[in-house]
């Protein structure tokens, strides 16, 4: 995507109409728009998000010059206007958005009507043509998400919140970002059609299509299954608000935590108290690791060590019958009822009812097919010797782990009642108290938020179980019906393609990754040379290693500006890659590239990190436009030299009227 053009009428200080047009160069693909805190670079940068979101972060929500305002008579209206002219996917748009101001006779401001959002498009003859009022949105969304604009809308405030984010786990957003950015939401559409919870997947219609005519218990499961799946999805978004809040109390803590350490005569507690929440910390994973092997443990193996006595009873008593041997090989009930009505057997003797003939054929019956009562206790008799096999160590295993865990109370008892004394001793500390009183606090609820997920946890566990086992007894039911079996066919055929493309999702989704580390790593090394780098989780988590020295690799703290160059890296990596997979074969994967457009981007680097930055940008983003104070961005024009393309200057004439003028 390509930005050409902004026009601007009466927004904010912008007053009357104004235009940017943005250098659309490939080799001169940056614009720069300098001015003074203060003078509109905050506002412009808005202006983006408004036009094509109608959204702001402003407080005023009025978007119209307060000098046209104070202007304007009674009865008189006018018009905030943004239009943002660009190219996607090789069409050319007008995204155009509109609104309305009116004094009423008091001389108050007012908004007579909401905002009318156009998108105009330039068709295959060279019309100018506009998108229907109902497909506006949608249209929209194909152009850019709107929860994919920050990513390329964004300033220097935005950027470290979202590094702050990815440093700590909550970066759920980016990664579904990432994932999108990058050509693998094709991936993710096909398998949520496939299978998912909403009624229209293909899985979850054949559920839903199943005849109960031919037993109503199959309705019956139906009903109960798609229960447990409500319960489901409800404790997952309940653990997904336990994270959400989780968040928010550990920030608080780690932000106690600062205060308290800050005092002198509490640094050594504070110092051994940390030392022991780590002590203990590491006493609670353990007695989680060990509590879930036991549990993992007895539920593999608890079925087959409590049969085993009736096994062996079983099989006991069916050694001592004689009725495993008198099958006769290749003879169907068919066949003796055919003799029988005949008459005459296969020897020509004479069968006659209730002669020794026919008893001996009545006697038959009972041990060939379909009875089959031999074949039957052989195979009963061999699932019990295969299953006898296993759960042989539970007793021992069970014992093994519950030692563990018996051993680990008398340690967490004494590190928390140490805990505890460092705590009163805080508490009573002249300027920590009331600190450490919040902490406790703040403390207590992420231990409360620790138990409800545990307990939620389990509780999950148990409905997925009993899921499991309400399909597979709905799954016998339905194989006895012709109809059904069908469904079930093809669900099986849906279930199959669902396995095929996870799987190769899967592995297109770990390459990515693991491509899209290294690109950043590239991008983040060329900022910070020598010493750090990246690591990157499944989960789109982001660790900042050590790896000059042998031996040692770990996650370390790092300052604001690191913090900020390593989201800055990933934005940048996943815009290059977004721009790379143009020439991607796998059309699965082919991406859209998108501007870089910044507000005060440099602010918290030195003169030499915004020289690597303004070395990168250019080379990275198929355009890039920044909005800078004169200082920085007298530097990063030097930087960029010749990339840069168009140039503007914010000609601030008072508090309520700015100019943009060309350079």
């Amino acid at each position: 995507m390509l930005l050409k053009n902004l026009r601007l009428t009466n927004f904010r200080q912008f007053k009357g109409e104004q235009l940017i047009s943005f250098s659309t160069y490939p080799d001169r693909n940056v614009t720069i728009i300098m001015g003074e805190n203060g003078s509109g670079k905050t506002t412009l940068a808005q202006a983006f998000t408004w036009c094509l979101y109608g959204d702001t972060d402003f407080e005023d929500k009025s978007m119209l010059s307060k000098a046209v305002a104070l202007n304007m008579l009674p009865d008189e209206e006018a018009s905030v206007r943004v239009e943002l002219d660009l190219v996607h996917n090789g069409i050319e748009y007008t995204i155009i958005r509109e609104q309305k101001y009116s004094k009423d006779s008091s001389g108050n401001l007012r908004r007579p009507s909401q905002t009318t959002f156009k998108i105009a498009f330039k068709g295959a003859d060279g019309q100018r043509e506009f998108v229907p009022d109902l497909e506006t949105e949608i249209r929209m969304k194909e152009i850019l998400p709107k929860e994919l604009s920050k990513y390329f809308f964004f300033d220097g405030e935005r950027i470290e919140k979202m590094s702050k984010e990815i440093r700590r786990g909550k970066s759920k957003e980016f990664a579904e970002a990432v994932k999108s950015l990058l050509g693998l939401s094709a991936f993710t559409a096909a398998l949520n059609h496939l299978k998912s919870r909403s009624p229209s997947s293909v899985i979850r219609s054949y559920d839903n299509s199943y005849d109960a005519g031919s037993d109503v218990r199959i309705a019956q499961y139906t009903k109960e299954i798609d229960e447990l799946d409500d319960k489901i999805d409800a404790i997952t978004r309940r653990l997904a608000e336990i994270d959400k809040e989780e968040a928010i109390a550990q920030d608080k803590c780690d932000e106690l935590k600062e205060k308290i350490v800050k005092f002198k005569d509490s640094e050594d507690l504070a110092k051994e108290r940390e030392a022991l929440r780590k002590k203990l910390n590491g006493l609670i994973s353990s007695k989680a690791s060990s509590t879930a092997v036991l549990l993992r443990t007895f539920n593999n193996n608890a079925q087959q060590y409590f049969a085993k006595k009736m096994m062996k009873d079983a099989l006991q008593l069916l050694s001592e019958a004689d009725k495993l041997d008198k099958g006769i090989p290749d003879i169907h009930e068919r066949t003796i009822k055919f003799l029988i009505d005949r008459g005459s057997c296969i020897c020509n003797n004479k069968i006659e009812f209730n002669n020794d003939a026919y008893k001996a054929l009545m006697k038959v019956l009972e041990y060939i097919p379909p009875q089959s009562l031999g074949s039957l206790i052989g195979q009963f008799v061999r699932d019990c010797e295969s299953k006898s096999k296993g759960g042989s160590s539970l007793f021992e295993d069970i014992s093994e782990q519950y030692r563990i865990i018996r051993n680990f109370e008398t340690d967490y008892a004494d590190v928390e009642n140490k805990i505890k004394l460092i705590e009163e001793r805080l508490v009573n500390m002249e300027n920590v108290g009331l600190l450490q009183k919040e902490l406790i606090n703040y403390e207590r609820r992420l231990n409360y938020l620790k138990k409800e997920r545990d307990e939620l946890n389990i509780e999950q566990g148990s409905y997925e179980t009993q899921k499991k086992l309400k399909i597979a007894e709905r799954k016998e039911l339905t194989l006895k019906d012709e109809a059904n079996r069908k469904i079930e066919v093809y669900k099986a055929y849906a279930q199959y393609m669902y396995d095929v493309l996870l799987d190769e999702y899967t592995q297109k989704e770990t390459e990515t990754r693991n491509q899209l580390q290294k690109t950043v790593n590239g991008i983040f090394k060329h900022i910070y040379n020598g010493g750090l780098a990246l690591s990157l989780d499944e989960n789109y988590n982001v660790n900042i290693i050590v790896n000059d020295f042998r031996g040692y690799n770990s996650d370390v703290e790092t300052s604001t500006a690191q913090s900020i160059s390593v989201i800055f890296a990933f934005i940048a990596g996943v815009i290059k890659m977004a721009r790379d997979s143009q020439n991607d074969e796998n059309e699965m994967l082919v991406s859209e590239p998108y501007p870089l457009v910044m507000d005060a981007p440099l602010s918290a680097f030195d003169k030499t990190r915004i020289q690597t930055v303004c070395d990168i940008l250019p080379k990275v983003a198929e355009q890039v436009i920044i909005f800078i104070k004169d200082t920085d961005g007298e530097l990063a024009e030097t930087h960029m030299g010749q990339q840069v393309g168009a140039r503007y200057l914010f000609d601030k004439k008072n508090e309520f009227e700015t100019y943009l003028v060309t350079r």
